[in-house]
Order: structure tokens, then sequence, then C-alpha cells
């Protein structure tokens, strides 16, 4: 089933570059942009990976720091209600 479907306020220096690469494939912008979202939604997203890795992985080439552990005290013996 085919659906229509209206996209606006698009920049006119990105529309002027769709009509050129629409012209570059020899098809319309129309059937560009269906290809461009083929494209873009063809690829599955990585599976596996962790928020941690994700994290990690946008992190790591920043460098890192060292992070001092905490000081644990004793437990503190609870209080007594006498009653």
């Amino acid at each position: 089933m085919a659906t229509t479907m209206t996209i606006r306020n698009i920049d006119e220096q990105l529309k002027k570059r769709l009509r050129v690469q629409a012209a570059r494939h020899g098809r319309s912008m129309e059937e560009e942009v269906r290809d461009i979202l083929r494209s873009a939604l063809s690829v599955r997203p990585e599976d596996g990976q962790s928020l941690v890795e994700a994290i990690r992985s946008r992190i790591m080439p920043l460098g890192g720091i060292e992070l001092k552990p905490n000081t644990r005290e004793a437990i503190r013996t609870p209080p007594e209600f006498d009653i």
C-alpha cells in the first residue's frame, strides 16, 4: 500500500544538494529520497553492545581519569529503643 509523506521546512541548501544528487543518478528527487531512506533503514542496528560498552567506546578516545575509591567506615551500632 502506497503512502504519501510530506516533508516541510527543508533547508534550501539541502534541497539543492538533493536535486543535484538525484540528477546525477538519473532519477527524480522523490525517487532519490526513497532510495536514501531504503539505504539508511536497511542497516540493522548493532546488537549486543551494552550501554556501558557504548559509553566506554565514545569516551576512551578522550582519555580517562582515575577515581579514588571511597573510604568505608565501620557500620554504626543500631539504636536501641527501650520500652
